[in-house]
């Protein structure tokens, strides 16, 4: 067994048959403001 990874794979790999994809932000965080906000309305009720 060798301490070194089998690159074969990663040698012969063929990057140009991979698609090109389109990231999109699903869940963006709240703003510091929101937050405030909300801890606001929580502290009052």
């Amino acid at each position: 067994m060798s301490d070194k990874p089998d690159l074969s794979e990663v040698e012969t790999f063929d990057k140009s048959k991979l698609k090109k994809t389109n990231t999109e932000v699903k869940n963006t965080l709240p703003s510091n403001e929101t937050i405030q906000q909300e801890k606001e309305h929580n502290e009052r009720t």
